[in-house]
């Protein structure tokens, strides 16, 4: 017994210094993506030549002439990827990522995806090492969560590129989640390796906390492109009026994906993940009755969980039905990932149910 306690609290150590280490390269990363973004800034001169080009003909008539041969001429024709939006909205093509047309930048941005990488294997280790240390669920309480939840969030961006998904543009606001997530676990959530409370002592543990972990981790990366969407179709907006688009931040907004392509991204993957968060529910509900002897009870938790589901299902309606497409249904998906974040951490340190595992 006495060794047994030693080597789980030797790998409660270890846990803690592999998430330390994943923090550390997770911050080389963020340094990356940023000299990603300095280095591919375009020149005004550029962005101005690149927007001359895209209003151009597509296409070029060269004439070429040859020694003692007449004169010919050549038609060539510039392939364009324009990405259609809504009916009766701007057709623009995507922009050209974050290291731009540069390849110092995109070196730096190669450089942080590996590091993210190496990052994100520092972190899955530290999430067993932990699971091991208490043998069950390495998600009990809001440190182990929260941990959990970010390794998530990483893979799936991570997934995403691998399904060669133009979402490198996400690397940045990544790693600055991730850091802010895994700083104020460490520093405000954490929690010494305990047991749960007899309520939690079950396989749906593994089921329904899962669900709910890869659907936040999912529901974030929808939410980033809705925020995204909404600054891009602004800077659109501001260029079709024909309003200066140059600076720093009209730089940034340059690089990004089109808005037509943000917001249909971002439909795509609260769409597929809608089913999951619905499953989450369900299965809340069966735990419960196993737990409490009662499907649903109204606890503050159920109650969120529900507003949340609720609050994608109005997105999801709204997205389908003209007239709500656009802006106004990225700010209801921006208020429905509000409701998600205020469920875990509003209902886990603020209010009280049979739901309070917060730890802290």
């Amino acid at each position: 017994m006495i060794l047994a306690a030693a080597a789980n609290e030797n790998l409660a150590h270890i846990s803690n210094v592999l998430v330390y280490s994943a923090m550390a390269v997770y911050t080389l990363a963020f340094l990356a993506h940023i000299a990603e973004w300095v280095f591919g800034s375009r020149s005004t001169v550029g962005r101005t030549a690149a927007a001359i080009t895209a209003e151009a003909a597509p296409s070029v008539t060269v004439s070429v002439k040859k020694a003692g041969q007449g004169g010919g001429t050549a038609v060539l024709e510039r392939p364009q990827v324009v990405t259609r939006s809504a009916p009766g909205s701007r057709d623009v093509p995507d922009g050209p990522g974050a290291a731009g047309t540069s390849e110092k930048g995109d070196l730096y941005g190669r450089i942080a995806v590996s590091l993210t990488v190496l990052a994100f294997a520092l972190h899955v280790g530290g999430v067993l090492t932990r699971a091991l240390s208490v043998e069950r669920a390495p998600w009990g309480n809001m440190y182990e969560f929260s941990t959990t939840f970010a390794m998530a969030a990483v893979g799936v961006y991570l997934g995403l590129l691998a399904a060669k998904k133009n979402v490198r543009w996400l690397g940045l606001p990544l790693t600055t989640s991730i850091l802010l997530d895994l700083g104020l676990a460490v520093s405000v959530l954490y929690t010494d390796s305990d047991q749960l409370v007899p309520a939690l002592h079950s396989y749906w543990l593994w089921i329904h906390v899962s669900c709910a972990i890869l659907s936040g981790a999912a529901l974030w990366v929808g939410a980033c492109s809705s925020l995204f969407y909404l600054f891009r179709d602004g800077y659109e907006a501001k260029l079709a009026e024909g309003r200066d688009g140059d600076g720093a931040w009209g730089n940034v907004m340059s690089r990004l994906p089109s808005a037509a392509t943000l917001d249909k991204f971002a439909y795509r993957i609260n769409a597929t993940v809608f089913p999951l968060w619905t499953f989450t529910i369900i299965a809340g509900a069966i735990w419960a009755e196993a737990a409490w002897g009662r499907y649903w009870g109204w606890d503050p938790k159920e109650v969120w969980s529900f507003i949340t589901w609720v609050a994608y299902a109005c997105y999801l309606h709204a997205r389908a039905t003209a007239g709500w497409k656009g802006r106004k249904a990225a700010y209801l998906a921006l208020v429905a990932f509000a409701c998600y974040l205020f469920n875990y951490y509003g209902v886990n340190i603020l209010l009280s149910g049979k739901h309070s595992y917060a730890g802290v």
